[in-house]
Parts: structure tokens; C-alpha cells; sequence
């Protein structure tokens, strides 16, 4: 069974797809669709299921589309949903989708280590840095038919720049760590990541979903 995923990213694509192993994952420009989703919804459960339905309207069949992102406390959950454009501190004007990982990386460690100064707390306690990586995924199956699921990762920001570490992963990744496996998670295996990721247990999740009612698919 073709599942169409309403991105353009091939890292989620791939991400999903070892998952998902016994369907075809396929996003639109693979097939000539341009797909641009309008996400103007204010949390992720919302964009996920906004592009969902956009993407289901132009091929009228089943939908997969994740809204993903990272939440750091320190900051009151920013960048959140805006994690894809995040361009620094002012973040209401600061949308930049141009911006490499490393530069973005770079701006949300120095706005969170300068809201740490200004309120007097220690950069380097771990219990100052919490965030996680969010998930909210949506399967589109029918008009007004879904089902949608939202996971976490937990973790800590790095201190700096200079200690994102891994190669592996995509965007906030390398500044990202994870106590428990003393590692980034961009320093995880393929595999460590689908076991414990934001994104791979939302799609165990909706996977578990799909095979115990068989009616969808």
C-alpha cells in the first residue's frame, strides 16, 4: 500500500519509511506534485493535521504528515512549532528558512544562554537546559477521517556550539543530549534513534494503529 507523506523532507521520508516497512512512503514531489502546506495552526497536533488534509485533497488517498520540533524551557517552549524558520531570540520577525543547522543551532544556544545569564542561573546545570523534540503525526484516510498521535524525546541543550556533537540526524540533532546514552542524538545509531525518537515512537504508535484495524488499509 502507497502512503503518501506530506512533506518535502527525504530525512523523515527515510526516517519513517524503516518503520513503516510494509508500505511504500512516497512524498509528493517524487510524483510531480508541488506541494506548499499553508501551516497557520498554533501547535503541532494542528500543522500536522492541516497538511494531512491539504495533501489528501489533491491525491484523495491515504495521508501520513508529521509537524515536528523543539521545545526548550528555558525559553517557554520555544522555538516550538517556528523550528524550521527559527532566526534568533525576536522570533515573531525573525523567520529565516535559509539559515544552515549549525547557524541555527548556534542562535538558539546563544538565546538560551543569555536568558540563563540574565536570570542569574548556571549554564552548565543540566536541569537549566531541559527540552525535547516534539511529534505530532496524522494519518488521513477519508474525508474527516484521522487518527493523530504526539511523542516526545527528552534531552538537553548543549552549552555551546563547539560541543554539538554527530554526524548522524538532521537539524537540531548534534545539540541535543540525551543523559541516559551520554551521546547527541545526532550520535545514535539509525536504529537507537527509531527506538527512542519523538518521531520513530509516534510512528510505532500509528503503525500498531493501522495493523490492528484493518478496515483502514
Amino acid at each position: 500500500m502507497k502512503i503518501y507523506l506530506a512533506s518535502g523532507n527525504l530525512h523523515k521520508k527515510y526516517e519513517m519509511q524503516e518503520v513503516f516497512r510494509d508500505f511504500e512512503i512516497i512524498i509528493p514531489k517524487e510524483v510531480g506534485i508541488n506541494f506548499n502546506p499553508i501551516e497557520n495552526g498554533n501547535t503541532f497536533m494542528a500543522n500536522s493535521l492541516l497538511k494531512a488534509e491539504q495533501l489528501f485533497n489533491i491525491i484523495n488517498g491515504p495521508v501520513l504528515a508529521d509537524d515536528s520540533g523543539i521545545c526548550v524551557d528555558a525559553i517557554d517552549g520555544k522555538p516550538g512549532i517556528y523550528s524550521a524558520r527559527y532566526a534568533g531570540k525576536n522570533l515573531i520577525t525573525n523567520y529565516n528558512e535559509n539559515l544552515s543547522s549549525e547557524e541555527r543551532n548556534k542562535l538558539l544556544i546563544d538565546e538560551v544562554n543569555e536568558i540563563l545569564n540574565s536570570q542569574g542561573k548556571k549554564i552548565s546545570d543540566l536541569h537549566n537546559r531541559t527540552c525535547r523534540f516534539v511529534c505530532a503525526l496524522t494519518f488521513y484516510y477519508g474525508k474527516d477521517k484521522f487518527i493523530t498521535v504526539q511523542e516526545t524525546l527528552e534531552g538537553y541543550l548543549v552549552t555551546s556550539i563547539e560541543n554539538a556533537n554527530g554526524s548522524g540526524g538532521f537539524g537540531y540533532d548534534p545539540i541535543v543530549y540525551l543523559k541516559d546514552d551520554n551521546k547527541t542524538v545526532a550520535e545514535l545509531s539509525e536504529k537507537e534513534k527509531n527506538d527512542i525518537s519523538h518521531r520513530g515512537k509516534a510512528c510505532k504508535k500509528m503503525l500498531y494503529f493501522l495493523k490492528q484495524n484493518t478496515f483502514i488499509i
